[in-house]
């Protein structure tokens, strides 16, 4: 989807729903939060900061949706595999049952351990740091959607957390080498993410594009592709989508997601025989082989993201609860259903109000997507995630699905630099028009050096000063066709810039943020 369709989608947006309509839709929902926190929580002692807490977890489970779920929508949609209107219904859907059915009843109160609570000994403190650590995270990710960065939440509240440990207890309450596997995520996300993505659009490239029979190619090697995704994304989902409901190993989910794949496989390979029949034998039409994978994938991200994380939203407001309800600190507490509903509400209605910004951002306005580039990033958030895992190593799903963005697009510019049609006839061009003036110049050269010149000699040599001149513009004008062509750019710089800055600062912006906020509510309430 180009750019101008976005911004025609943007405009009737505009229209149908005003911006200060739905600044009085993302009201009404933290004051329904807040009437029933109230309500229900009334006759509890100190119940302010829970009543406070659940109206910040409201405003930052609004922020996670308007910003990171994008990633799991936006290559569908900027690929035309899905209509911004239908990315949004199926996010929202999914996401939902993701919380509500597969999101985890227990949480950890102190998001990836990256501090001791055990060095705040005062629940209260502990309860002002939380609220700090929502609030400053929620006012982050609101700062990025608005210059339309997409960022991670999980480093959002983790910088969050991080910043009211240290204005309540001192350095010594961080895990610095914790913080150490999170800083070196910014590296390793993107970069895993990029590669998995640049090799399936390569992989895809080599085995169908590039030869001649493009359909033929194409039936015989997408069922394998579509079984491979299907065997990433079930192996994905047992691990890490629906641990609540049963809790497998790496090897054993690897084995179910492999028997799903295989039946995948024997269910599309006749189907995509069929449709293949009825295609040109175009880039086109292979692409739409992989409309109906697209639309699986953005379903399958939206679930899992919806089970994993919902907890940046409301971990530290299920930590708040307990600490308000128990009057002491614990590591992990169950999550009540209506903190749960706060998360998986505040995410769809911050989808919906404000999702479609970055869905531009990451579908279009890193570089131009079809369904090929899309599927290969999706490829790349399921696989990378499962690889992580298994090392052990911290990543963001944001940073990954970008990172596959890039990918794509930096592969493009790569290959479209060396082998493209254009670019070899431009250089034809050149040589032979350098050739012409060549020869040219040295004709000239040549009359210029006789000593007696006849008359058809001075005819020529103004002809040739005339042409050499009109034929070094020519010369001139080609050699920077071909060294722009050379050095085609399809990934846009400025984006690039601006996503890798705010990743770079995200955490310490939010720590910053947090801890000026505990120490103003530590002001207030001494």
């Amino acid at each position: 989807m180009d750019i101008k369709t976005f911004e025609t989608l943007d405009k009737a947006a505009g229209k149908t729903l005003p911006g200060f309509a739905k600044l009085s839709l993302a009201l009404l929902f933290m004051v329904v939060v807040f009437l029933w926190s109230y309500t229900s929580h009334g006759n509890v002692p100190n119940n302010t900061f829970l009543i406070i807490g659940a109206v910040f977890g409201a405003y930052m489970a609004m922020n996670i949706g308007a910003n990171d779920v994008a990633n799991n929508v936006g290559p569908a949609v900027g690929s035309k595999a899905l209509t911004l209107t239908a990315a949004i219904v199926i996010a929202v859907i999914f996401e939902a049952m993701g919380a509500f059915v597969a999101g985890g009843d227990v949480v950890k109160t102190i998001k990836k351990g990256i501090i001791d609570p055990a060095l705040i000994s005062d629940p209260q403190v502990f309860i002002w740091a939380m609220t700090a650590a929502l609030l400053s995270a929620a006012l982050w990710l609101n700062f990025a959607t608005s210059i339309g960065a997409p960022v991670s939440t999980t480093h959002s509240i983790v910088g969050g957390v991080m910043g009211a440990g240290i204005a309540a207890a001192g350095f010594a309450i961080v895990s610095w080498g914790t913080m150490g596997k999170i800083a070196a995520s910014w590296v390793i996300s993107p970069v895993l993410g990029g590669v998995i993505a640049a090799a399936f659009l390569y992989f895809i490239k080599t085995k169908i594009v590039y030869k001649k029979d493009m359909i033929s190619s194409a039936t015989k090697i997408v069922p394998y592709l579509i079984a491979v995704m299907t065997w990433a994304f079930s192996t994905y989902l047992i691990l890490k989508g629906i641990k609540k409901l049963i809790k497998l190993d790496f090897f054993t989910a690897a084995g179910l997601g492999l028997l799903i794949a295989i039946g995948a496989f024997l269910l599309v390979r006749p189907l995509i025989a069929k449709v293949a029949m009825k295609l040109e034998n175009s880039r086109v039409s292979v692409n739409t082989l992989f409309t109906i994978p697209l639309i699986f994938a953005a379903a399958l991200l939206s679930f899992a993201h919806g089970a994993n994380d919902v907890a940046n939203a409301i971990g530290p407001l299920a930590a708040i609860n307990d600490a308000v309800m128990s009057s002491e600190i614990s590591s992990k507490v169950d999550i009540p259903f209506w903190v749960m509903a706060v998360g998986a509400v505040g995410i769809a209605i911050g989808l919906a109000l404000y999702g479609p910004k970055l869905i531009k951002t990451v579908g279009s306005e890193i570089t131009e997507l079809d369904q090929m580039r899309a599927f290969s990033i999706a490829m790349a958030a399921a696989i990378t995630v499962i690889i992580a895992s298994q090392l052990g190593l911290p990543v963001s799903s944001t940073h990954i699905a970008v990172g596959g963005v890039f990918g794509v697009g930096f592969l493009r510019e790569y290959l479209d630099s060396n082998e493209t049609r254009f670019l070899q006839q431009l250089r034809k061009k050149f040589k032979k028009h350098k050739k012409e003036l060549d020869s040219m110049t040295k004709e000239l050269d040549e009359l210029e050096a006789l000593e007696k010149k006849s008359k058809s000699n001075y005819v020529r040599i103004v002809e040739l000063y005339k042409g050499i001149e009109e034929k070094q513009e020519v010369v001139k004008q080609e050699k920077k066709d071909v060294k722009e062509a050379k050095s085609v750019k399809y990934v846009k710089r400025d984006a690039v810039k601006k996503i890798i800055a705010a990743w770079v600062i995200t955490v310490p912006a939010a720590a910053m943020l947090s801890a000026a906020i505990f120490f103003m509510i530590k002001g207030i309430m001494s």
